[in-house]
């Protein structure tokens, strides 16, 4: 099913698109999370890059099969059928919402060196958290083509910073920063399961670029081309800069600053570095916004348009845009600040990123068995045989990366999980109930 009638995504808005929402606020706090592990973080960084190139493949072979917009809902519900499909766009839809308000959140939380005053008044900082979710949803209802354009711009600022204290700091690292405590196969095991489960949330979105399929210029082959480079690219971006990080500031330092990157860059470049850093930092998370403003509107809208969702998501304004789907998003993300703004920047943060966490796998273990149904079921699918097997053999390893990222995630996490899923079945009654036949 397509949506909209133009075509206003190429390869390089495609491609910002999924670099966009992977480079968040994640990764400018990940150096100090992993501090205490070492050199062993080094090895989840790539075993974690490698479980997001299976599930990008996945993803890859899904888009030459069905290219339709919605991304995980739409592979879902053609393998599984409409129950599945509606419980992964609801799931999905909850998580980037509550994504939104986190990041909106984190950029006012960037904006510290240069509006002290400002950041760390909870009513204020609240206030302009839900101020940048508004101007981003103002953004996209001009059109898809001008979302894309200020997406491209901010995913060019975002990687600069990184890159430059990737390539300064990779030449001045201090190899002893990287000794491994673990002695045994025991601990050496569980300090990589830890480091993936650390590193796993920065792969985060890397299907974006499924989402708005019906938007995009010949879907069969840019999506897939902008969801492999793009998961390489950053993939070599995140773990070249968090070694330089590692390398340069000590490992007791690190595990106890709450901006690695401005403590390297201050070590390399200087002090004015930082605020350099910082700016770079705000416009990482400007821009995952910018990228998760257009999936927030896309991806319901698409379920709508099946019939899984209310019809309301599914209303376009006169450029084609959901931007009902986008002003219900909005509101519900600036409630979920406003409700909980009491618990200072840091509180909030916490909060809802850990509400935003909760479906983010979930669509990921669906899509990867996905790929065992969907070429079968769709008309000229068919693929040779050793081809095919490939597919399954990329699909069965993603489901099993995706299942351990998700026991990694902890009890708690995957019981209000849980719950979330169960709390959308009266939706899907209500939808089904009132849904016109035919």
């Amino acid at each position: 099913m397509s949506i909209g009638r133009t075509r206003d995504i190429g390869f390089a808005t495609a491609l910002a698109l999924v670099m966009g929402n992977m480079i968040g606020s994640g990764v400018y706090l990940l150096p100090a999370s992993l501090a205490p592990y070492g050199g062993i973080s080094v090895i989840g960084w790539f075993v974690s890059a490698g479980g997001a190139i299976l599930l990008g493949l996945a993803f890859a072979n899904l888009a030459r099969s069905a290219p339709m917009a919605g991304g995980p809902y739409a592979y879902t519900r053609i393998a599984f059928g409409d129950l599945a499909g509606f419980l992964v766009a609801w799931l999905y839809w909850l998580s980037v919402w509550c994504g939104n308000a986190a990041i909106a959140v984190a950029f006012v939380g960037y904006l510290d060196p240069f509006l002290p005053g400002l950041a760390r008044a909870p009513a204020i900082a609240a206030g302009l958290a839900i101020a940048v979710v508004w101007l981003l949803i103002a953004v996209n209802t001009f059109g898809v083509r001008e979302a894309g354009r200020v997406q491209i711009v901010t995913t060019l600022l975002k990687v600069l910073p990184l890159a430059a204290i990737a390539v300064a700091g990779l030449t001045l690292l201090d190899t002893s920063h990287f000794t491994m405590t673990q002695t045994t196969p025991a601990d050496l095991g569980r300090g990589v399961f830890a480091t993936v489960t650390l590193t796993l949330w920065a792969f985060t979105g890397m299907d974006a670029a499924t989402i708005p399929a019906g938007h995009t210029e010949n879907p069969e082959q840019t999506i897939p081309r902008a969801t492999v480079i793009g998961i390489l690219l950053t993939a070599g971006i995140y773990i070249a800069s968090t070694v330089a990080v590692m390398g340069l500031v000590a490992p007791d330092r690190l595990a106890t600053t709450t901006a690695p990157f401005a403590e390297a860059a201050r070590m390399v470049f200087g002090d004015p570095a930082s605020l350099i850093v910082a700016a770079g930092a705000a416009v990482s998370t400007f821009g995952a916004l910018n990228g998760w403003t257009l999936v927030v509107g896309q991806l319901p809208q698409a379920a709508a348009q099946d019939g899984l969702f209310p019809a309301a998501f599914g209303r376009t304004s006169r450029r084609g845009i959901p931007v009902t789907a986008m002003v219900i998003s909005g509101l519900l993300a600036s409630a979920l600040i406003a409700a909980n703004y009491t618990r200072g920047l840091v509180g909030l943060f916490t909060f809802t990123i850990l509400l935003a966490t909760l479906g983010a796998l979930v669509p990921y273990v669906f899509c990867s068995l996905a790929g065992f149904l969907v070429p079968a079921s769709r008309e000229g699918g068919h693929q040779r045989p050793n081809v095919r097997a490939r597919s399954r053999v990329v699909s069965g390893l993603a489901f099993v990366y995706a299942m351990c990222a998700i026991a990694g995630s902890g009890l708690e996490t995957i019981f209000w999980g849980f719950l979330l899923l169960l709390a959308g079945l009266p939706v899907y009654v209500w939808v089904v109930l009132h849904r016109q036949p035919g």
